[in-house]
C-alpha cells in the first residue's frame, strides 16, 4: 500500500524537473535550475554568465550583456524568479526588435534597478513607457517573482503578487526575450514562457 503513495510523488517530482525548453501545458521552460543556457545567445558586451546548481548567473562583466531566446514570441505570459544584490542593474526585454542590438528602446524592459537614478523607471517599471510611484519597490537581497502578461497593446507587470504596471502600448508586437546583466550580480531560475493564443 505505501508504493502506492510514493507513485503521485515520483510522477510530481519528475515533471517538476522537466529540462529547460521542455513544453508542458503550453508553457515552455527556458532555465530549470542550471539547464537553459542553450535556450539563449548572447548579445552586448562579455558577461561570465556561468550556471551553478540551482541558477544562471553573472556577476562581471565589460559592459551590458543578455541572454536572447533563440525564438520570438508576441502574445505571452513570462515567469521569472531572480535574484540581485542592491546595486545590480538588469531588467527583462520584451519583445525585442533586433536580437543584436538589446535596448531599452527598441524592447519593453520590465526593469531590475533598485539604484537608478530615476526611481520612477526602477524595479517594476517599464521603461520609457510605465513609471512607477511611491512606495516603489526593490529587488535587492532576496528572490522576486516577475509574471509578465503581454496581450496585443496590453502590458501587465506584477512583481511579487503587486501589480506595478497595467498599461497599453503598441510599439512593439513581437519579437525574443532577453534577460540582461549590467551591474552586480544577477541570478534566474525557473524561467518559462507560455505563449498566448
Amino acid at each position: 500500500m505505501k508504493n502506492l503513495f510514493r507513485l503521485p510523488l515520483a510522477v510530481a517530482a519528475c515533471l517538476m524537473l522537466l529540462p529547460a525548453g521542455a513544453a508542458e501545458n503550453g508553457r515552455i521552460s527556458l532555465i530549470n535550475g542550471p539547464e537553459g543556457m542553450d535556450n539563449f545567445t548572447v548579445a552586448g558586451s562579455d558577461a561570465n554568465w556561468s550556471t551553478d546548481a540551482s541558477s544562471i548567473f553573472a556577476d562581471e562583466g565589460d559592459g551590458a550583456s543578455w541572454l536572447v531566446t533563440r525564438d520570438s514570441y508576441s502574445d505571452f505570459v513570462l515567469h521569472v524568479e531572480f535574484w540581485a544584490t542592491d546595486d545590480a542593474n538588469s531588467g527583462i526585454y520584451l519583445r525585442c526588435q533586433d536580437r543584436d542590438q538589446i535596448t531599452d528602446r527598441s524592447c519593453y524592459e520590465a526593469n531590475i534597478f533598485d539604484q537608478r537614478p530615476d526611481p520612477s523607471y526602477g524595479t517594476g517599471a517599464i521603461v520609457h513607457v510605465a513609471s512607477i510611484d511611491e512606495p516603489r519597490p526593490t529587488a535587492g537581497g532576496k528572490w522576486n517573482v516577475y509574471h509578465i502578461t503581454l496581450r496585443g497593446d496590453h502590458l501587465l507587470v506584477q512583481l511579487n503578487n503587486e501589480t506595478t504596471v497595467d498599461a497599453r502600448d503598441s510599439q512593439f508586437a513581437e519579437g525574443p526575450i532577453a534577460l540582461q546583466w549590467a551591474r552586480g550580480t544577477i541570478r534566474f531560475r525557473n524561467v518559462w514562457v507560455e505563449p498566448l493564443n
